[in-house]
């Protein structure tokens, strides 16, 4: 037979678009085409084939060889395709057998000498295969990255003879012996190892169990990096949903999913000098960028002034979305990004304002340059401004009285509130839509006086108002409240920290 079909993918953000290879050998001069909107990396794959074939002992074809990377209107990058293109060949040109070849999807990159290189992309890859009950053929360095799906028959293979030889049915290749994941222990750093900083504690405790975002302002040293790296630890367990997809984004990345990272909630912290494209994803093909590689998990952006500004504005459409979406002439990719936003500043650009042991030397207009670097928009998508004071040296007697709270108790609290968001409107509160406000958060007549009031007083958008209800909602929960009280909105007021300074002085 002339003609071979080989099932493949391709990555198309974090989904595996089916890519069917057909080859075909004709009459006609010798010559290998390869079409169908193939990238540099793939017409490439034409030495590297031939080349691995010829090492294998096999023989190529000394004909006309098409082949199609179909559908032909979707880009194809990368080396994945070298071991289908091979297969394809192969089999029409009858050195191995066609019948068994749809009952497989394959993908590797092929080495001159016919061993196969690892890939990218493989997780999304297996989600995909699995829907179609087809057995994923891909080389051994990726089989325990696939094994993380379940319900899927993975054959590992180390050279193209392998898998000719398993097509034949002598011998054939053993399926990838799944390991246990759930047996990883996820440790992460723990809450007790904080000193003192109870509101600061208080916040963040909030901050999880509502999934709000959060700003830590505090002159240098007081723990601000401390807390934020603790968070995940009062954060519930990924969900095995969860796991897969924070897992398919890292399998696309640059850098690789490794199994130390299973069901670990990210935890991304860029340098001030990260870029635009850095931060949200871009290039050719796009790549996920931290939004993205911190979704399910936290994205800490650490002296958060010092961010280029317009480097910040990308922020605001994920912060509200929880996805990001990436234009290109030829295409558009949808990553998700649905993190935990988490940033830090100092009060003022010397840092020591409001510390009571050195003294701030910034006038007040250098702290509202240094404070406008944030613009309101940003500060807005932002639901809890709490300051972090310097800490006092009584504090680290509490290291001998053993008095401070570990995050296995936090945590305990926190699944128990947010359970009961989940069952009340099957979300967080931090994600509650107007509707769902007006229905969850109402407000007696004397509180909404009171809010309205500090509305109109601080000059808040209705954004911000929505914000301070979603927070009130959340510290209603905390206290095993039905109704938002007064002092569940006072307090919800009191994390407006920035907000506060805008109609206040700077050197009080």
């Amino acid at each position: 037979m002339s003609m071979a079909l080989i099932y493949s993918r391709a990555n198309s953000g974090i989904e595996a678009v089916s890519v069917t290879i057909e080859a075909h050998i004709s009459n006609g001069l010798p010559h290998l085409a390869i079409v169908g909107l193939a990238e540099t990396t793939v017409k490439e794959s034409k030495d590297r084939v031939r080349s691995a074939l010829l090492n294998s002992h096999f023989e190529f074809p000394v004909r006309r060889v098409t082949i199609n990377l179909a559908p032909a209107d979707l880009p194809k990058y990368g080396g994945r395709f070298d071991l289908p293109i091979a297969l394809g060949i192969l089999a029409a040109s009858g050195q191995i057998p066609i019948q068994a070849l749809d009952q497989y999807e394959f993908a590797g990159e092929l080495a001159l000498n016919g061993s196969l290189r690892a890939i990218s992309g493989v997780v999304p890859f297996a989600i995909a295969t699995r829907s179609t009950g087809r057995k994923l053929v891909i080389p051994t360095e990726n089989a325990e990255e696939a094994s993380l799906v379940t319900g899927i028959e993975i054959l590992p293979v180390k050279h193209l003879l392998d898998i000719c030889a398993h097509l034949k049915g002598n011998p054939l290749i053993i399926p990838y012996s799944i390991k246990a994941f759930a047996d990883i222990e996820v440790s992460y750093p723990d809450l007790s190892e904080v000193y003192g900083q109870y509101n600061a504690k208080r916040g963040l405790e909030i901050a999880a169990t509502g999934c709000h975002s959060l700003l830590l302002m505090g002159p240098p040293g007081t723990g601000k990096t401390l807390l934020a790296s603790r968070l995940p630890s009062i954060l519930p367990d990924m969900t095995e949903a969860e796991a897969l997809e924070s897992a398919a984004i890292g399998s696309i990345s640059i850098h690789a999913f490794t199994r130390s990272e299973w069901r670990k909630r990210p935890f991304r912290a860029p340098h001030h000098t990260a870029s635009n494209v850095a931060l949200v994803g871009g290039g050719n093909p796009p790549k996920p960028g931290e939004v993205s590689l911190a979704h399910n998990g936290i994205l800490f952006l650490d002296e958060l002034p010092e961010f280029s500004r317009r480097t910040l504005e990308t922020l605001r459409e994920p912060l509200e979305s929880g996805h990001i979406v990436i234009s290109r002439a030829t295409m558009q990719i949808d990553f998700p990004a649905k993190f935990q936003f988490i940033a830090a500043m100092n009060p003022c650009p010397c840092g020591h304002l409001g510390n009571p042991h050195i003294e701030c030397c910034c006038s007040g207009d250098q702290i509202q340059r240094y404070r406008a670097r944030l613009s309101g928009p940003l500060l807005d998508r932002i639901d809890c401004h709490i300051e972090v004071p310097t800490v006092v040296h009584e504090v680290f007697n509490q290291k001998k009285q053993g008095i401070q709270e570990t995050s296995a108790v936090v945590k305990k609290r926190v699944e128990i509130v947010r359970e009961k968001q989940l069952a009340r409107a099957g979300k967080c509160n931090s994600e509650l839509n107007n509707q769902e406000i007006k229905k969850y958060c109402v407000l007696s007549e004397a509180e909404e006086q009171l809010l309205q009031q500090i509305v109109l007083k601080l000059g808040l958008s209705m954004r911000s108002y929505h914000r301070i209800l979603r927070i009130a909602r959340t510290i209603a929960d905390m206290g095993q409240s039905k109704d938002i009280e007064k002092e569940h909105l006072c307090e919800a007021i009191s994390y407006r920290l920035l907000d506060r300074k805008r109609v206040g002085s700077f050197n009080e």
